[in-house]
């Protein structure tokens, strides 16, 4: 069966976004002030095989296009739709199906793009497609709903040594203590990228 994952950048705080300017608007402004977060999707001299147009360090290339091959399928929260420009061209995993779990309609959903309305449909939805990869998720409200409901196997956090001190936060309050189990540290330029499994 295949694996249930998460893998987004994070500040040492814990923010996956900083704050957002004053009057910005939502499409497109979802990182806020924290662009910071993925310099090191620029910081080497190695591109990526799996996602073109990084230039990434050959420790970093390794490790994120690994991880980025293994998606089949893509389910991303509502709010981490509307605020990312890049899913309006297809997403960040273009050849990958989405599915965005919202309670409200979705605008401007491509053919590949589909609406559900639980994060327990759109899974089982996106593993109906991915085949023998596995279901990447993106956003830290769905990832803390996943994880509530036992339908996370593994988070990679792309760490990066910065303190934001303010955001949107990775996770949000869970409802028990949730145990992990390193599987592997990579240190690189501007990022350490951590690979756990989920325990319970």
């Amino acid at each position: 069966m295949s694996k249930v994952f998460s893998a987004l950048a994070v500040s040492v705080d814990g923010y996956i976004s900083g704050r957002r300017p004053d009057g910005a608007d939502e499409v497109g402004s979802g990182l806020g002030d924290a662009g910071v977060l993925f310099d090191w999707y620029f910081s080497g001299d190695t591109d990526s095989k799996v996602l073109g147009g990084f230039k990434l360090s050959e420790a970093s290339v390794r490790f994120f296009d690994a991880a980025a091959a293994r998606a089949g399928a893509i389910v991303a929260g509502h709010t981490t739709y509307v605020h990312s420009s890049h899913f309006r061209d297809g997403g960040p995993h273009p050849y990958a199906p989405l599915f965005v779990v919202s309670h409200q309609p979705v605008p401007e959903l491509s053919g590949t793009q589909t609406h559900v309305s639980s994060v327990e449909e759109a899974v089982t939805a996106a593993r109906a497609v991915a085949g023998d990869k596995d279901v990447a998720l993106m956003g830290g409200v769905l990832v803390t709903e996943a994880l509530k409901a036992g339908l996370v196997d593994e988070l990679i956090l792309h760490q990066i040594p910065i303190l934001l001190g303010g955001g949107r936060r990775y996770l949000n309050e869970l409802d028990d203590h949730v145990g992990l189990r390193l599987v592997e540290a990579v240190p690189a330029p501007d990022v350490t990228h951590l690979h756990y499994e989920v325990l319970s």
